[in-house]
């Protein structure tokens, strides 16, 4: 493979991850009161449609253990997620979604969409 392809490649990556990050932060934050990886986080959850361990989540979300907590830490101080331990092994923690936080993703999901179709509308085919 060509390395100026590879370059050029990556920088397209980065300029359109920068690009949606920040027209995801000011949407749905206006609209809806989330950021970014809290939407993220919901919109994983509503994807499996069960509860998740924290690490499941760090594995889909791409966030350090730490910075996931805070963000699940949030969520739940807004009643949109619930944490419980896990019968089997105490050590390992759940996230759940509510009522609520089902509803916000729902209300957030065509925003998020919106803007990503918008910052990716001149994206080559990839099928």
């Amino acid at each position: 493979m060509d390395e100026q392809f590879v370059v050029d490649t990556w920088h397209y990556v980065l300029a359109k991850h920068a690009k949606a990050m920040c027209a995801l932060e000011r949407e749905l934050g206006e609209r809806h009161g989330l950021g970014p990886s809290e939407f993220e986080v919901l919109d994983r959850i509503v994807h499996h449609d069960r509860k998740l361990r924290i690490q499941e989540l760090c594995d889909e979300v791409h966030l350090s253990q730490s910075a996931l907590s805070r963000v699940v830490a949030r969520l739940e101080k807004s009643s949109l997620v619930t944490r419980g331990v896990c019968d089997a092994d105490r050590r390992g923690v759940f996230v759940h979604i509510t009522d609520e936080g089902r509803t916000r993703h729902a209300q957030a999901l065509p925003t998020q969409r919106r803007v990503l179709g918008e910052v990716f509308s001149d994206a080559p085919a990839l099928r």
